[in-house]
């Protein structure tokens, strides 16, 4: 059985960056183990290939999850600080919408980076992880055999994208341990509809930006109407804070309702908004399309609504569907300063697989990045 000072648990974004930190700062025997036989498949797939690294606005109100945890990854590693790792690697991120940072080319410029900067790690590929056992040392079972470590690194990410080889191992990994865990469930995903909200399936391709407002939280972003329901980038985000209950989307954020009194167009026409939504929005609030100065201040009461629509969603896409998932590793049973359990000595857990998700945009590899360097920092010491 071939012993190792770390073994990291998954070859996605946190634990390539975490092994990549360890092999620059120290001489530490590493060893990779990844169940698919390339290493960041998921990395390699977002952001239609190229890779939405992180944000242009980051910090933890952006995030679900401990804000200890979170604000202290930030700050160790913060946006600024990926940005420059980057640049130095060769890659020079562009800006897309004012707050998007993307590869310019595609998602390998990352991860060709970040397998560079791991040289020297044993890069165990196709064989999937199916426990730890013991410690000091633990033991790693996989398919292809048996390994040994000081030290384990969990980084095997979330359930969603099964295709691309995602399990929920981890969770698997703690409660062998008697680690607290949350059950993962879908985040970053659409949302279905009540009957009362069946028109918008008729609408289904049409896309406009609009603002949602759920749990204390407003999110502006593009809104896309789908045959399941609602989806398109604000709807994502939203799902992040939405649990049960009503949502409230405000679908004309920048439009003055008030300019209407006068105007002699017909609402449809005069709200700058697809036709066809307009259309279908008038039939479910009961309002006939007349020139807007005919309307009296009931019927203008039930046109406002199209500023502050509340609908309760009566779930979601589901993870086959999510960009990511809620839960995992419960952020209170875990060192801040180390992403090393309190309970277990030598064992530690970063990126997906830890209770923390972000928005859409970015913010979840930012944290896989962030969780991973903190952990290498803390071993490499």
């Amino acid at each position: 059985m071939k012993h190792y000072d770390v073994i990291i648990l998954g070859g996605g974004a946190s634990g390539l960056m975490c092994a990549a930190q360890i092999r620059q700062n120290s001489s530490l025997s590493v060893a990779i183990i990844e169940g698919n036989t390339r290493p960041a498949l998921k990395l390699k797939a977002s952001g239609g290939g190229k890779c939405n690294l992180t944000n242009v606005e980051v910090d933890e109100t952006h995030f679900l999850g401990d804000e200890t945890l979170v604000s202290n990854a930030l700050s160790h590693f913060s946006q600024k600080a990926l940005l420059d790792y980057f640049k130095e690697g060769g890659l020079h991120p562009v800006i897309r919408k004012e707050r998007y940072y993307f590869c310019p080319k595609s998602s390998d410029e990352v991860i060709s980076i970040l397998v560079g900067k791991s040289s020297g790690c044993d890069m165990l590929l196709g064989g999937k992880v199916l426990s730890v056992e013991g410690q000091k040392p633990f033991v790693v079972v996989t398919e292809k055999g048996k390994f040994s470590a000081d030290k384990v690194i969990v980084a095997t990410g979330g359930a969603s994208y099964k295709e691309l080889g995602a399990s929920d191992i981890g969770l698997k990994i703690a409660q062998n341990y008697g680690i607290q865990t949350v059950p993962f469930s879908p985040a970053l995903v659409g949302l279905t509809l009540q009957p009362r909200e069946f028109w918008m399936k008729e609408l289904s391709g049409i896309s406009f930006p609009a603002r949602i407002m759920v749990a204390g939280k407003i999110l502006d972003e593009d809104l896309l109407f789908a045959h399941k329901g609602i989806s398109g980038l604000v709807v994502l985000s939203a799902s992040l804070y939405w649990f049960k209950g009503e949502i409230v989307i405000d679908f004309a954020p920048d439009f003055d309702l008030s300019r209407l009194k006068n105007e002699k167009k017909n609402i449809s026409t005069a709200i700058p908004l697809p036709k066809r939504f307009m259309k279908a929005f008038l039939e479910a609030v009961g309002l006939e399309d007349k020139a807007c100065n005919r309307l009296s201040s009931q019927e203008f009461d039930k046109l406002s609504s199209i500023r502050h629509y509340a609908m309760a969603p009566s779930g979601t896409f589901g993870l086959s569907k999510a960009e990511a998932c809620r839960g995992g590793i419960a952020c209170s049973e875990l060192d801040p300063k180390t992403m090393e359990s309190t309970k277990i000595k030598g064992l530690y857990f970063i990126g997906e697989t830890v209770d923390v998700t972000g928005e859409l945009g970015g913010y979840n590899f930012q944290w896989a990045f962030s969780s991973g360097v903190v952990c290498a920092s803390s071993i490499t010491l």
